[in-house]
């Protein structure tokens, strides 16, 4: 792609607009800035600027556009795929400064934030208010922004739903400097295309949100999880089906390994409250009186019972939750730090086809020689599986990656699953995107690009491109 190269009229224009503590080129940007999370896709941008105000924003990427210079927006950089790494160089705008609750809504339910603003930050606001903001993805530390643009989900989707469910409204900076406004506190809208909808899950290739209002909810009074241990993954996963039916509509419903949670245990220091079986759903209930929780879980406790469960551990008191919910909130970087490298695998499946493909992935463990660890969410069928690199040299572990992924995505499909439930396609998954949909699909999603972003500005490369 022909872009312009950053020159010193360039950061002049950006210190004229910000202001030279505000403008980071050369050694002045953190190497943090050239990847996301998992670190596989690396490049440094030219500069990097933190902004304060959506005006800011505005002005700096309609420069950008007068003069076709790429743009990267980024928050935490806590993603898995390389979405918010600059490919093409360029300017990449630091959103984590505008970091503000701007009003809370009690008469409407809503929530106005700026974009930098982290999800652990909104939990704890909103509960302090005695309301609840429901989408839990695993990696608290990540921007309000970065959720929207990935539509995370997390371990309470099952009940509630995942981002898009959330957002009421939206300020947004185009590609060419305009700012407008789509949907707003109303509950519902019929008002022409859902533009809202379209960013949210676009990976930041269509616009950067500049605030967010959230649909909220009256917090849930009670809380009770539930660890039930199986002799193996097909009987917890075959359950998963029969609670579904129950009409029963647990909050989360997880499913573990043991491996994952000796991992964890190694990695925190500490025990998981049972480390015995080899496969573990994790079930959490929520509502407004002990009563109506119990009603719940008995129910389900019996039905995994009758399917096999070994046991039915209650997890109601503050000690048992942060001994299960810990372990489980570590599991990515317990895996991450039990190997020298490793990639990930972030299909969603149909919920009966969970344990087949997770079997398959052992089949792929044994036929390539590698070690491959997975955990995810049993509710929905969003499965996060790592292959993990140890002692392979990078020859051989690139090679078997390749071959491995190949086989996971054509499993994924096979099964009527799709590339990814919620960390997104960026850069890396690009290639089973187009696998997955085709040439045709592929297609209307670059011209619905291109029609918002003549230019191809912003965070070009990603997704479609």
């Amino acid at each position: 792609m022909d872009y312009k190269k950053i020159d010193d009229k360039d950061i002049e224009f950006l210190v004229s607009v910000l202001d030279k503590e505000r403008v980071f080129t050369g050694e002045r940007i953190h190497n943090d800035f050239s990847h996301d999370e998992l670190g596989k896709i690396s490049k440094m941008p030219d500069v990097v600027v933190e902004v304060l105000t959506t005006n800011e924003v505005s002005k700096i990427m309609k420069y950008a556009y007068d003069h076709r210079i790429p743009v990267v927006a980024r928050g935490s950089g806590t993603g898995l795929v390389g979405a918010c790494v600059a490919i093409y160089g360029g300017i990449m705008i630091n959103m984590s400064k505008m970091n503000k609750i701007l009003e809370l809504d009690e008469d409407n339910l809503a929530l106005t934030v700026e974009p930098g603003v982290l999800l652990m930050e909104i939990s704890k606001f909103v509960e302090e208010h005695d309301l609840f903001y429901p989408p839990d993805p695993g990696e608290k530390s990540a921007t309000i922004a970065g959720n929207i643009n990935t539509n995370a989900g997390g371990m309470r989707a099952v009940k509630y739903g995942v981002t898009r469910d959330y957002i009421r409204g939206l300020e947004i900076v185009l590609p060419d400097g305009k700012i407008i406004e789509v949907g707003g506190k109303v509950v519902k809208n019929s008002s022409g295309y859902s533009i809202k909808d379209l960013i949210c899950g676009s990976e930041g290739t269509l616009g950067i949100v500049t605030k967010a209002i959230l649909k909220l909810i009256p917090l849930p009074k009670k809380v009770i999880s539930l660890l039930i241990p199986f002799t193996n993954l097909d009987m917890a996963i075959n359950t998963v089906q029969k609670i579904v039916k129950s009409k029963v509509v647990p909050t989360a419903i997880e499913f573990m390994q043991r491996e994952v949670i000796l991992a964890a245990e190694e990695y925190l220091g500490k025990k998981f409250p049972d480390n015995s079986s080899d496969a573990y759903l994790l079930l959490t209930f929520d509502g407004n009186s002990t009563q109506e929780i119990e009603n719940s879980y008995e129910k389900v406790a019996d039905i995994c019972l009758e399917e096999g469960a070994l046991d039915v551990f209650i997890t109601d008191t503050e000690e048992r939750k942060e001994a299960v919910w810990s372990a489980r909130g570590a599991f990515l970087e317990a895996v991450k730090a039990s190997t020298t490298d490793m990639d990930e695998c972030d299909v969603v499946v149909p919920r009966n086809k969970v344990a087949e493909f997770i079997k398959y992935t052992d089949e792929l463990q044994k036929q390539f020689h590698v070690r491959i660890r997975s955990f995810g969410h049993a509710g929905d069928g969003n499965l996060h599986v790592y292959i993990l690199k140890d002692d392979l040299t990078k020859t051989a572990w690139e090679e078997k990656l390749s071959k491995v992924f190949e086989a996971m995505y054509s499993k994924s499909r096979e099964l009527k699953g799709l590339v990814s439930g919620e960390h997104g396609i960026g850069f890396a998954k690009k290639h089973y995107l187009l696998e997955q949909y085709g040439s045709d699909y592929l297609e209307l999603m670059k011209n619905i690009k291109l029609s918002i972003d003549t230019k191809n500005i912003l965070n070009p490369g990603k997704v479609c491109q």
